[in-house]
């Protein structure tokens, strides 16, 4: 206990003298050591990395999760280490209340109908924009975090021993300078001189040590840029992919409505109903079962509207693409792409620009532009 209370006390002086000299360096009342020009450029550097780090970071959490509540939830199942519950997105509940709406006023009206296709694109939409946020969480915010929490709790930690380091420093070199003062008046021994003298040297090796260590762990910053900028461009390549499926996806409910409304247009003596397209794949797939499907069946074998468009006007600018995404065809006239594969594009007159016509061997369609890469 004797010991503990010594140690204590031993370590209330040391404070209390470095107190004494930051407050009289401050006040211009003692001289203070200055740190290497190039120590002084890595700290404001790191600084400067810190500062930034922490505000992208910021931004960049209130840019995918808006509802700063969520925001709060997360944090704290964060720091419990604990695994955060799945939460519905928007888009998705969204897409739920119109489903449910739609059995409300009648799937087999025409307003019922268009409910659950708009309902089903919404719950898409819903599920890319957790991709992304998955994603997006694994690939930059956590990096960031974990600098921020670890790389740079070490660095500031450091830079804490280096301050005090120089404070004993700075100390030793005034109890020398009042030694030698004194020594000159006669007032001291040689022997103090001396004492002091050793006191300096070795707070000087220590200041020197830790103002390696501090550098080293510095210059480290560098290596945290290249991989912040590597988890940047995971993160924009995330955002690519999910503004590349959210136009795919409205792309296809704009032609799904357009098809309603055309149905809707047309004189029919019953009410006219927006066709799921699942309910229609599993139409053509399963054939005709009746008489009103066997001409369906005879129609199905008419010409496309792909193969009358080529008809009627010629095709230009064949060219090489590469699928940057997989793609499943919605319908006959469109072409389902594999990721990576080459196929030859090119447009006829007249079509939509988001759209070429693409051949694969003996097999062609219409493809979206923004699954593909064009090659000179």
């Amino acid at each position: 206990m004797d010991f503990n209370v010594k140690k204590l006390a031993s370590g209330a002086g040391v404070f209390f003298t470095r107190a004494v000299q930051f407050t009289e360096e401050k006040l211009g009342q003692a001289e203070k050591t200055e740190l290497d020009p190039h120590l002084e450029n890595l700290i404001t550097r790191a600084d400067c990395t810190k500062n930034w780090t922490e505000k992208i970071l910021r931004q960049t959490e209130v840019l995918l999760q808006p509802n700063p509540s969520a925001r709060i939830e997360e944090f704290i199942y964060d720091k419990l280490d604990k695994k955060l519950p799945s939460r519905t997105t928007n888009p998705e509940l969204l897409g739920q209340y119109m489903l449910e709406a739609a059995n409300e006023f009648g799937p087999g009206t025409p307003y019922g109908s268009t409910l659950i296709t708009v309902g089903e694109y919404q719950k898409r939409l819903g599920g890319a924009e957790r991709e992304l946020l998955q994603t997006s969480a694994a690939t930059f915010l956590t990096p960031l975090r974990n600098f921020l929490e670890g790389d740079w709790k070490t660095i500031s930690k450091e830079r804490r021993l280096l301050e005090n380091r120089r404070l004993d420093l700075d100390i030793c070199k005034a109890r020398l300078k009042k030694a030698k003062q004194a020594e000159a008046k006669a007032a001291l021994l040689s022997e103090e001189v001396d004492k002091a003298e050793h006191e300096l040297r070795v707070a000087q090796t220590e200041f020197d040590r830790q103002a390696e260590v501090t550098r080293l762990l510095l210059e480290g910053i560098s290596s945290t840029h290249l991989n912040h900028l590597r988890c940047l461009q995971d993160f924009a390549e995330a955002q690519a992919t999910y503004y590349a499926q959210c136009h795919h996806y409205m792309q296809d409910l704009q032609r799904e409505l357009n098809k309603c409304a055309n149905s809707v247009s047309t004189p029919h003596p019953t009410a006219a109903v927006c066709p799921d397209p699942d309910h229609l794949s599993s139409a053509f797939l399963s054939g005709p079962s009746s008489p009103g499907a066997t001409v369906s069946s005879l129609s199905s074998q008419r010409p496309s509207t792909l193969d009358m468009e080529q008809t009627q006007h010629p095709v230009t600018g064949s060219r090489k693409a590469k699928v940057l995404y997989d793609y499943d065809a919605h319908d006959a006239s469109e072409l389902s792409l594999l990721a990576d594969e080459l196929i030859t594009v090119y447009t006829v007159p007249g079509m939509d620009p988001d759209w070429l016509v693409g051949e694969r061997g003996n097999q062609k369609g219409k493809v979206p532009v923004t699954y593909l890469e064009l090659l000179s």
